[in-house]
């Protein structure tokens, strides 16, 4: 999950969100989701909470407020999050960090635990894209080395529109730029435009829609040996982003690992992982056998 960042600030609109509407908007999606939006993006909301207004023909942000507030919670609020939240994805995002994985520390889970499945979890898996990258790498360069081995994928996101999109495994030219040709000719079928994954990879992810901020939800998140939670805590301040740590941590088995975005860090937001460098990649291990609440 991302945020829009990089969007030309719109012509105002004579009904515009005001400083008020702004604070009181701000304030009800923090609390229903944990992301902030700082002052300078204002004009975020004003921008991609306006299609709304104008979806729903409403002439006020006041108006929609008092709908998403009181009239429509239920129905409106996955709209809202959707709204404002854009999916910047692709497969092969991160090779440095599936290179881990494949080469490092699934051989070494599936050496250590048997016939255990392995479980991993994509934690904004938006589009899938990511899910599926494991899973082909899977596929290719682990399960030929370990044919009993089983393993359990997992990808959550907030957006509800990304997870249909991701259940349904078609794909634009840009989203599969970076897979490696044979992957591509093997995984995909050519459709015009798009590119479609096959039944048998599809099969190998399940999806679900998850807040992290939901504490009592993610609460039944438990036992995975690796979990992948990349580009969103820059969008929680720093009590939501060690809450939501601290759910991922509760999540992990003892040895598991936690990937975050390559431009993220863990430092000043818990102790409680040990730092740890695998081939090139930077990942967070759980070592106690101890939950932790922070």
């Amino acid at each position: 999950m991302s945020l829009l960042e990089n969007v030309v600030p719109p012509i105002a609109d004579p009904s515009g969100l005001s400083r008020k509407a702004f604070d009181e908007l701000r304030a009800f999606i923090y609390d229903q989701t944990g992301i902030y939006f700082r002052d300078n993006k204002r004009y975020l909301l004003e921008s991609q909470v306006g299609r709304r207004l104008k979806q729903l023909g409403l002439s006020s942000f006041e108006q929609y407020i008092e709908l998403v507030q009181n009239g429509r919670r239920q129905t409106e609020l996955p709209a809202l999050v959707n709204a404002i939240t854009i999916n910047e994805t692709f497969f092969f995002r991160h090779p440095q960090q599936y290179e881990a994985i494949a080469e490092v520390l699934l051989p070494q889970f599936t050496e250590e635990n048997g016939h255990r499945p392995i479980r991993i979890w994509s934690a904004a898996c938006s589009t899938g894209d990511e899910p599926y990258t494991i899973a082909m790498l899977i596929r290719e360069r682990v399960q030929p080395r370990f044919p009993n081995a089983h393993f359990e994928i997992l990808g959550t996101d907030i957006n509800t529109e990304v997870l249909q999109t991701a259940r349904e495994g078609v794909y634009g030219a840009y989203a599969v730029r970076n897979i490696p040709p044979a992957y591509l000719q093997k995984y995909f079928t050519k459709e015009g435009d798009q590119h479609v994954l096959s039944p048998a990879l599809r099969e190998m992810v399940r999806f679900r829609h998850l807040n992290l901020t939901d504490r009592h939800t993610i609460g039944q998140f438990r036992d995975f040996d690796i979990i992948l939670c990349a580009n969103v805590l820059i969008y929680f301040d720093d009590d939501t982003k060690q809450s939501v740590i601290s759910n991922l941590y509760n999540s992990l088995r003892p040895g598991g690992y936690l990937f975050v975005g390559t431009s993220e860090t863990l430092h000043g937001v818990t102790r409680a992982f040990q730092p740890a460098r695998l081939n090139n990649s930077i990942a967070y291990k759980k070592e106690d056998r101890h939950d932790y609440d922070r």
